[in-house]
């Protein structure tokens, strides 16, 4: 969990696409790998991605897996 005060770390991941009407980022999942590149990355706070507010663990840990291809 990171607390982005600053949005740098959003602004360099580019989850802002999917801010909230404040301009925060919202909820927006990201795997980063060992260099620090996206693994997976998946937002689901946005409107146009079903605007849940929460998403149950199983289905993290699936969309997870099957990105990672494990």
């Amino acid at each position: 969990m990171l607390v982005d005060e600053d949005r740098s770390v959003s602004e360099t991941y580019n989850v802002l696409q999917w801010a909230v009407g404040t301009g925060e980022p919202g909820h927006t999942f990201i795997l980063l790998d060992a260099d620090g590149k996206i693994a997976w990355i998946r937002d689901y706070g946005a409107p146009e991605n079903g605007g849940v507010m929460y998403v149950p663990v199983a289905e993290l840990t699936s969309q997870i897996s099957q990105n990672l291809g494990n």
